[in-house]
């Protein structure tokens, strides 16, 4: 079926439209520079667009890299890159009927959790935090997409050596300085980009509707995450990473990292997604055998 791809250059966005492909859809890809390639149609995000006739599914990952010093500047640019694209595609989906909006969101709409476990029924926190007030109005800008099925990817830390949060640790830890972030304590919302992958499409072919929460069945804390990756590059890591100098390097996002988020994914694991990376070793052994 045609798939509409927003977002399709991104770390997500790319291997995505690889493995719609090869799962035997065929791939329209949105792209805001003048279209290079076949199957691309250029759009501005800030007007409205027509799509395809055949749409049968909008998949949109738009979004600034959050890994970035969130200036004032920068937050606005993260709030708009995601809201404005977001917005327009809602209308488009709603106005032609297509049938399904498939849209990016992420796990830190639950908040610091401690030590509480969180489901897709679990109510959002308080939305005066940037990121956590980020996430529900992305969310709610999705579902002006109604009545067509909406579904809200909330995304954890994919597992992948080649980007999200793995590849910026691989140098310090492979040098034998990584550590854990603070006391370690905080729960780690991970997954491999492997399962990501194959639960995104999971979502589309099945009639899942709402939030779900893209993670692993087995949460981490931070201590574990950095136990299991120093074991795997046979590496110590004996010094923790105190706030104070991870706020005054990397500003306010670095901060992310100390919150805890114990979420489960039990929508995908109700609908009988299987993993092919149940532990987090074994999604870093993965990672770490593909670069």
């Amino acid at each position: 079926m045609r798939i509409v791809v927003a977002g399709g250059s991104g770390f997500l966005g790319h291997p995505l439209m690889r493995s719609l492909r090869a799962a035997g859809h065929d791939i329209t890809q949105l792209v805001r520079r003048p279209a290079t390639q076949p199957g691309q149609v250029t759009w501005d995000p800030a007007k409205p667009i027509r799509l395809p006739d055949d749409t049968a599914a909008v998949f949109n990952l738009c979004g600034a890299n959050l890994g970035h010093r969130w200036t004032p500047s920068y937050k606005r640019e993260l709030r708009d890159s995601r809201l404005g694209s977001t917005a327009t595609l809602a209308r488009a989906v709603a106005a032609q009927g297509v049938p399904v909006l498939v849209n990016a969101s992420g796990v830190t709409v639950y908040g610091d959790t401690g030590d509480r476990e969180m489901t897709e029924r679990s109510a959002p926190a308080d939305p005066s935090d940037f990121l956590i007030g980020l996430n529900i109005a992305w969310e709610a800008a999705a579902m002006a997409a109604k009545p067509q099925r909406v579904v809200l990817l909330r995304t954890g830390l994919p597992v992948d050596a080649d980007g999200g949060s793995l590849k910026p640790q691989l140098l310090p830890f492979r040098l034998g300085i990584g550590g854990k972030l603070g006391d370690g304590r905080q729960w780690v919302p991970w997954i491999s980009l492997d399962d990501w992958l194959r639960a995104a499409i999971f979502v589309l072919e099945h009639e899942i509707d709402g939030p779900v929460n893209m993670v692993g069945p087995t949460p981490v804390t931070n201590a574990e995450w950095t136990a299991t990756l120093a074991k795997l590059l046979h590496r110590p890591a004996f010094f923790p990473v105190p706030k104070l100098g991870v706020r005054v390097l990397y500003g306010e996002y670095a901060m992310e990292g100390y919150r805890s988020m114990r979420v489960k994914p039990e929508v995908l694991l109700s609908q009988g997604f299987t993993y092919r990376h149940a532990t987090l070793e074994a999604a870093l052994l993965h990672a770490l055998s593909s670069r």
